[in-house]
């Protein structure tokens, strides 16, 4: 009997997760189609590229500055022991520009803003205010939701760029300075091997991890319920989901992004 109930317990678990997974993918794509086919509010995603990006520039400053200061210090004691230092100036900025910008952009953006997200819908749900807006004929996912993803989605791969940024500069100015690494060779080395396509790489994950951290913000604030403990638990799983698919859509972008 515990054997069959361990399955039930299993079984209900995994077909409530599905719906789960159904109806936040139904939110997306109602998200999505308004988009494309009701009138933008310009001016309110501009506020929220405002409340997002220039909010944020200063924690993703630090946390850049941060990853690339590391980056340089474990990257020279690995090379070290090989004669191999003229290419920390490589690992910093592929490391920064492929991986550690978009990923800690991203988890930035969801400590500060898309916990925000949230608690604001979620507290609009359980005070009436969204029900209030469709009384009034306001369709609640282009006046509230639609703003909110688009300017992530825009805003994201900006910051990402200023993250990526400071910590090269950052990763220059310990490996010249600090490890007396030649800054010529340093700046050589980096010529040599970057491509274009790392940029790039890195941008189109900032921008799919911008549209997924927004979407999730505001899809676990609008369906928020049972009070102010409700709007607790609401936006601490909005920031634990919205983390844990950002790290395993790198793993997936990552992989697809993969040429030998």
């Amino acid at each position: 009997m515990m054997f069959v109930r361990t399955i039930d317990r299993i079984g209900l678990a995994v077909i409530n997760g599905c719906s789960r997974l159904g109806d936040f993918g139904l939110f997306g794509w109602d998200a999505i189609v308004t988009l494309f086919t009701t009138r933008l509010k310009v001016k309110k995603v501009f506020f929220q590229m405002s409340y997002i990006g220039i909010g944020s520039v200063g924690i993703v400053f630090l946390v850049g500055v941060a990853i690339g200061a590391v980056l340089a210090l474990q990257s020279y004691i690995g090379l070290e022991r090989f004669g191999s230092t003229q290419f920390i100036g490589p690992i910093v900025f592929l490391s920064m520009t492929r991986e550690f910008g978009p990923v800690f952009t991203a988890l930035m953006v969801i400590g500060r803003a898309g916990s925000a997200m949230t608690a604001e819908l979620g507290s609009m749900r359980i005070s009436e205010q969204i029900d209030a807006l469709q009384t009034l004929c306001i369709d609640p996912v282009q006046y509230l939701v639609v703003p909110r993803v688009l300017a992530s989605t825009i805003i994201v791969p900006f910051l990402s760029i200023f993250c990526s940024f400071f910590g090269i500069v950052a990763g220059y100015v310990t490996a010249v300075y600090m490890l007396n690494i030649n800054a010529e060779t340093y700046m050589e080395a980096i010529r040599s091997h970057a491509e274009m396509s790392d940029i790039t790489n890195g941008l189109i994950k900032a921008v799919i991890f911008g549209f997924l951290l927004s979407l999730i913000a505001t899809y676990k604030g609008y369906i928020t319920r049972g009070g102010a403990k409700g709007l607790g638990i609401a936006t601490t799983q909005s920031v634990v989901f919205a983390n844990v698919t950002i790290i395993l859509a790198d793993y997936v972008l990552t992989s697809l992004m993969f040429t030998k």
